[in-house]
């Protein structure tokens, strides 16, 4: 059976207002991903992020962290979807624990996402089309 590879890309922020800021450090991240990484690999899953300084995003709100990170699985025909898009709206508010959602959405339950140019609004008006 072909290994699964789920990527999540973590793309550059900016933060225009002084009362909000939310930043993820590298060191916490690599630990993260660690943790998961191990959880998932036995189950035949490759869990990778990166972080891409391509595009930078405004965050002025929790609502835009959320769309400025990203998964894409190849495999199951999620190109580049917002975490928003994937796990709609977050009950705590916690980065880390947003992120494992929407990873294991999308490991064990792809189906229940809205496809990429889908016409329902799931996410936070970020321009990635659903």
């Amino acid at each position: 059976m072909t290994q699964k590879v789920i990527t999540v890309v973590f793309y550059s922020r900016r933060y225009p207002r002084s009362d909000w800021r939310l930043d993820l450090e590298e060191k916490t991240l690599a630990a993260f991903f660690d943790r998961i990484a191990e959880e998932f690999a036995p189950l035949n899953i490759r869990v990778e992020y990166l972080k891409d300084k391509t595009l930078s995003f405004d965050i002025n709100g929790y609502g835009d962290l959320l769309n400025s990170i990203r998964i894409r699985s190849p495999r199951d025909g999620i190109g580049n979807l917002c975490l928003g898009h994937i796990i709609g709206a977050s009950p705590n508010r916690e980065p880390l624990e947003d992120v494992r959602r929407g990873l294991s959405r999308v490991a064990f339950a792809p189906e229940t996402i809205e496809p990429e140019g889908s016409d329902k609004i799931v996410c936070h008006n970020c321009g990635c089309g659903c």
